[in-house]
């Protein structure tokens, strides 16, 4: 395994200083925002928090100028590295804790929950993607608490305006699976590791342009492995390699970001970050996008990081593999309901896909037939929380068209999905209890047409592992799932998630598929229902640095599926983190 060298981070912007060109921009600085923020009164997200007086009226101080010293309370350690899904987190934090004790950026009311919300995943104090961090307020060395925060501000001037940020996770991921994939996968009791090293540097050229680039090597061993490939085993190369700039245009903050980058503004059991392997999805091309009290939008254009490669630095582009769209996000003015807050975001979205050769295949009556893939979809999203309810409710029509590689024989694409998840959270308990309910459905076509349109569903770029089925026997294509879940918080630490989730294919005509392709079984199955996979989850946050998530599953196949070859198994799996 290559390990990581000590010209990593100058090399890494090299690659992203010389590919990319600079453009001027104006970004507001985020100093103010310290244990005690300092926010108006007339900020809407800040209202319950503000301790005021019968007799101050907010219009008057708005009016005047006043401003009110609100004290947030800090974040607790289970929330310092969020994940993806707005509803159901360990604990509800507010926007003001995010930007007080976290290190988002300041989105205002995007920075609401778990961050992910302003469209750059979610940001604890840590963040899914590190550029996404904010600390420029260590620029103040009195605010330095952690023996890591003078690698966080490094000042390269005398005012401090040109600075740099070292970021850093290593991963220790170790899974064990008694019959992987449905018994289909033939080597049982398989007993995998895997370790990772993303190593990066932020290069902050006063408020207007930065540079980030991170880096990668990463290597897998165990006993009966599969699937080892490039992401698994990876030599020493950039992950990331970006120019953003920022300015305020139209009362907007707003960005332009040009390079190797990650993308996550999308609902994560869309696409995601590709959590399983040991390397990360990343994509090359520009983003852009603005910021205003109450609406964003966004706008991408991207390929694919060819990571195949086993050399050291020969990772390219894979321009066989496209992603493009844009995202509105809207969120309504806030209310009260059974004596809590209410706050929600709607967003309406528009992401394409291009795919071509294995990755665009389907399923046939004749095994799989590669081609290009272009699918539309055209989603909306309505998520937050209405007193002790939380809700998460979206629908997404994919269209577009299929070529078969052979015959160049077209066939148009008509599918859609629906996901919800909706629960309560017990108010005032000590636990933090959540319950809720998730749907998804996800349709299905027929293997066994030759022409006429296809109805199934697919979702290419790695959907939050822990969303649909934390083994990842499932994906999100010709499935209806059933999940009800149940989640508490203990010390502040550590978070135990029970959920069980039943499983039944959408179409009886179209293959049981997994995140990389379809399942073929020794005998033919005509069930409807596959199985159930009840699974807990427990994160346990040991220190701002080092966290131990476990997870583990039991996958139940029905009758039909044990008839037709395949079998239950048993799911394990560790991850212990170090991150910086």
């Amino acid at each position: 395994m290559v390990g990581f060298q000590s010209l990593a981070f100058s090399r890494s912007l090299f690659l992203a200083s010389s590919a990319l060109c600079l453009m001027s921009v104006e970004a507001k600085a985020a100093e103010n925002a310290t244990q005690a923020s300092v926010i108006r009164t007339a900020t809407p997200q800040t209202v319950p928090n503000v301790p005021t007086k019968a007799t101050s009226a907010p219009a008057a101080l708005a009016r005047s100028g006043e401003q009110i010293t609100v004290h947030t309370a800090p974040l607790p350690n289970i929330v310092l590295y969020p994940h993806a899904t707005p509803v159901g987190q360990p604990v509800r934090t507010t926007g003001a804790q995010g930007r007080s004790s976290g290190r988002q950026y300041d989105w205002g009311v995007f920075n609401r929950g778990n961050g992910e919300a302003a469209g750059f995943g979610p940001v604890g104090q840590y963040g899914i993607a590190p550029w996404a961090e904010d600390w420029s307020r260590l620029r103040d060395k009195s605010k330095r608490s952690d023996p890591f925060d003078v690698l966080k501000y490094i000042a390269l001037n005398k005012s401090g305006s040109i600075w740099l940020s070292f970021s850093g996770e290593t991963r220790l991921r170790n899974w064990f699976e008694s019959r992987p994939n449905l018994g289909t996968q033939k080597n049982n009791d398989s007993g995998r590791f895997g370790v990772r090293n993303l190593y990066g540097a932020d290069l902050h050229l006063g408020s207007h342009v930065r540079l980030f680039g991170q880096l990668i090597n990463a290597d897998a061993g165990g006993w009966n492995g599969y699937g080892y490939g490039s992401t698994y085993r990876k030599r020493l190369d950039v992950q990331q390699a970006f120019i953003e700039t920022r300015w305020n245009m139209l009362g907007a903050k707003s960005g332009f970001m040009f390079g190797r980058q990650q993308f996550l503004d999308a609902p994560s059991y869309m696409l995601y970050n590709r959590e399983t392997p040991n390397v990360p999805l990343s994509w090359n091309g520009f983003r852009g996008y603005m910021v205003w009290p109450r609406i964003r939008i966004d706008g991408w254009d991207f390929v694919q990081t060819n990571d195949s490669y086993t050399k050291m630095f020969h990772d390219t582009e894979n321009y066989n593999t496209r992603l493009y769209g844009f995202n509105m996000t809207w969120s309504p003015p806030d209310g009260h309901f059974m004596n809590d807050r209410t706050y929600s975001f709607l967003d309406v979205f528009y992401v394409g896909y291009k795919l071509s050769g294995s990755s665009g295949a389907i399923a046939t009556a004749k095994g799989s037939q590669n081609g290009s893939n272009t699918r539309n979809n055209f989603g909306v999203r309505w998520h937050g929380l209405a007193g002790p309810f939380e809700f998460s409710l979206g629908g997404i029509w994919q269209g577009g068209v299929f070529r078969y590689a052979k015959t160049n024989q077209s066939r148009d694409v008509s599918s859609y999905a629906i996901n919800t998840l909706v629960g309560y959270r017990i108010p005032k308990n000590r636990f933090h209890t959540f319950l809720g309910l998730q749907t998804d459905v996800y349709s299905g076509g027929n293997k066994n047409k030759k022409d006429g349109t296809i109805g199934t569903y697919i979702s290419p770029f790695n959907p939050q592992t822990n969303y649909l089925d934390t083994t990842t026997y499932m994906t999100g294509s010709n499935l209806i799932s059933f999940a009800p879940l149940v989640r508490a918080t203990f010390l502040k630490s550590l978070s135990l998630q029970v959920k069980y989730p039943l499983f039944w294919r959408y179409s009886t005509q179209d293959p049981v598929y997994r995140s990389s392709g379809y399942y073929t079984f020794a005998h033919n199955f005509d069930g409807k229902f596959i199985g159930m996979a009840p699974q807990a989850s427990l994160a346990w946050q040991i220190t701002p640095h080092f966290s131990w998530t476990q997870y583990v599953s039991r996958f139940m196949t029905s009758h039909a599926l044990n008839r037709a070859g395949g079998s239950s198994g048993t799911y394990y799996q560790s991850n212990f983190v170090f991150r910086f």
